[in-house]
């Protein structure tokens, strides 16, 4: 069985995240922290992740708060290493080709199918 891996989960939509965990705690063995904004998560980021699953329209109240292509660099900016699963709708293609080339490691499009997909690049994972 693969080594329990530490995983962030970084959306706005607190019932998103809930029920990610949730999938998750079924399918990986993991420990998960989940945070509304990417703020929150970066005040956290030296605990180390091994994945962060990133949405990329976080839709803060705070006008100031960065989305998810910001976080992504300040993510990989602080350590390169750590994997960012990049999530978006499938409205937002384009999306898909601005956070690859932006070093995200991973895009997968909020569907039926996302909460597998994550579940099987986690797996995946070293």
């Amino acid at each position: 069985m693969p080594s329990e891996k530490k995983i962030f989960i970084v959306d706005d939509n607190e019932m998103l995240s809930m029920a990610l965990e949730d999938y998750l705690t079924r399918r990986v063995d993991h420990e998960v922290a989940t945070f509304t904004t990417g703020e929150e998560c970066l005040e956290q980021i030296a605990d180390m992740p091994d994945v962060v699953v990133l949405d990329y329209n976080l839709d803060s109240e705070d006008k100031n708060a960065k989305n998810g292509a910001q976080i992504l660099a300040d993510i990989k900016a602080f350590n390169a290493a750590i994997k960012v699963i990049m999530l978006s709708s499938k409205d937002a293609h384009g999306t898909s080709l601005q956070t690859l080339a932006g070093d995200a490691d991973f895009h997968v499009f909020k569907s039926e199918e996302a909460f597998e997909e994550i579940a099987t690049i986690v797996n995946g994972l070293p």
